[in-house]
C-alpha cells in the first residue's frame, strides 16, 4: 500500500473510532516486530525460512508467545525459536517484556524531571500498562554507563572558547543534606557548534577542584583554549594559567557587577549600575578606563570595597576589549554557560534533593542529553567569526 493511500481520508474512513484506529496500528507494529524478528533468526541461522536447510546442527523450532509493552500498550507477538536455543533476539532481548521505545520513553520522562512514582502513573493514565518503580529505576540506572562513556570520550585538540560554572544541588550524604556543585564546562569546537565538554561532582564550588577539571580535559586530548570564560571566582584565573597557560582569560563582567552592587543601599543601586554599565559598554579599552576612574572618583568614598574590585580585577575584566565586536559578544559574560544551567534547572526542579550522588549526575546527564539535541547549528556569525579567531591566533586554530 502506497503511503498516500495509507493516510488517505478514503482509507482512515473505515474505521469508526479511535479505539478502532488504535487496534490496526497495535497490528502494523505486532507484525513489523515479529518480521524483524524473523530476520534476525534467518541472520542467526545463515539461511532462510523457505530456502532448502544447508547441512548445519541447528534449525527453527516454532514459536513462543511474549507479552510486549511498548508506547502503544500491552501487544502479544510470536517470537521465533531455535532447536539449539542459542537464538539471542536483539529487538526484543530474552527475558525483556520492554521494548527500546519504552526504554527510551522512561529516560526521556524521567530526564524532563519526573520522578520514578510520577512516571509510573504517567504510563498507566496514558499507555494503560504499569511499570514499577523499581523496573523504571533499573531503566534509569543503564544511564550511569553512558555517562562515563561519554565523561571519557576524546575532546578536541583546540576549542577556541570554554565557559566554566557550576550549579549547586542538595545531595545526601551520611544522614545529613549537604550542598554540592556539578562543574561544567562548554566549549566552541573550531565548526562554530558548542559541546558540553564534562559534568564533574564536587562540594563547594573551589579553584583546587577547577584544577582537577581542567587537568581531565587535558588528559582527554585538549591541548589549547584560546580564550576561557569564568566567574570571578578567587584563583581560577591562575589555576587555568598553570594548566593552560596560553589561554586568554575572561572574568565574566556580569558576575562582577553583580557581586558589586551587593555593596550598594537600594536607594543608589540603578545610579550605582548605570555607572557601571558605562564602563563595560565603552567602544575601546582606553574609553572603558577613563569610564572607571569616572566611577572610581564618584563612587569610592561611599562604596570602596565594590570600586576596589574592579581595579583588582581589571585585567581579565577588560581582555575582551582586545577583539572584534563579534567575539567581544560571546566571551564578555558566561551567558551561554548560564543558560545550560539555567535549563538544567527547569529539568531538576521537581527534585529537591537528590538521595547519592549518582542520582544528581544521571539526571543533569539526562537534562544536558536533552537540552543539547537542539545544538545542531554554528553560533550565529560563525563564518566571520572563524576568520578573526583565525587573523588572531594564526597556527593555533588548528585550520
Amino acid at each position: 500500500m502506497e503511503k498516500e493511500d495509507f493516510l488517505s481520508k478514503e482509507f482512515l474512513k473505515q474505521f469508526k473510532d479511535s479505539k478502532e484506529f488504535g487496534s490496526f496500528i497495535d497490528e502494523i507494529y505486532k507484525r513489523g516486530i515479529e518480521a524483524m524478528l524473523e530476520g534476525e533468526l534467518d541472520a542467526h541461522l545463515g539461511y532462510l525460512k523457505n530456502q532448502n536447510r544447508p547441512d548445519i546442527n541447528n534449525a527453527r523450532n516454532g514459536y513462543g508467545s511474549k507479552e510486549l509493552k511498548t508506547k502503544h500498550g500491552s501487544i502479544r507477538i510470536d517470537v521465533p525459536r531455535d532447536r539449539n536455543a542459542s537464538f539471542e533476539p536483539q529487538v526484543v532481548p530474552k527475558r525483556s517484556r520492554l521494548s527500546t521505545g519504552i526504554e527510551n520513553l522512561v529516560i526521556s520522562l524521567y530526564a524532563k524531571g519526573m520522578s520514578n512514582l510520577d512516571i509510573e502513573e504517567q504510563l498507566k493514565e496514558i499507555y494503560d500498562f504499569r511499570l514499577s518503580p523499581s523496573v523504571i529505576s533499573k531503566i534509569t540506572d543503564k544511564v550511569s554507563l553512558d555517562i562515563v562513556t561519554w565523561q571519557n570520550r576524546p575532546l578536541e585538540p583546540v576549542y577556541f572558547i570554554a565557559w566554566f560554572d557550576g550549579i549547586v544541588f542538595k545531595v545526601r550524604e551520611n544522614s545529613r543534606v549537604i550542598n554540592k556543585t556539578i562543574y561544567l564546562a562548554v566549549g566552541l569546537r573550531p565548526d562554530g557548534k558548542k559541546e558540553v565538554l564534562g559534568l564533574w561532582l564536587g562540594k563547594n564550588e573551589s579553584s583546587a577542584y577547577w584544577m582537577s577539571v581542567l587537568t581531565d580535559l587535558k588528559a582527554r586530548g585538549v591541548e589549547d583554549i584560546l580564550i576561557t570564560v569564568t566567574d570571578n571566582l578567587n584563583g581560577f584565573s591562575s589555576t587555568i594559567e598553570s594548566v593552560f597557560p596560553n589561554s586568554n582569560k575572561q572574568i565574566c563582567v556580569v558576575h562582577q557587577v553583580r557581586n558589586s552592587a551587593r555593596y550598594v543601599v537600594w536607594k543608589d543601586k540603578k545610579e550605582f549600575a548605570h555607572d557601571m554599565k558605562l564602563i563595560y559598554t565603552a567602544p575601546t579599552k582606553e574609553a572603558a578606563e577613563s569610564a572607571l576612574k569616572d566611577f572610581d572618583n564618584k563612587w569610592h568614598d561611599k562604596y570602596a570595597y565594590a570600586v576596589k574590585s574592579w581595579y583588582k580585577n581589571w585585567e581579565e575584566l577588560s581582555m575582551f576589549f582586545d577583539f572584534p565586536p563579534e567575539i567581544r559578544r560571546i566571551i564578555y559574560t558566561t551567558n551561554i554557560i548560564e543558560n545550560l544551567t539555567g535549563k538544567i534547572r527547569k529539568y531538576t526542579k521537581n527534585k529537591n534533593s537528590f538521595p547519592t550522588d549518582d542520582a544528581v549526575k544521571k539526571s543533569v546527564y539526562l537534562a544536558i542529553r536533552e537540552i543539547t539535541k537542539r545544538w545542531t547549528q554554528p553560533i550565529r556569525s560563525w563564518e566571520i567569526i572563524l576568520n578573526q579567531f583565525i587573523a588572531i591566533f594564526g597556527d593555533r586554530t588548528g585550520i
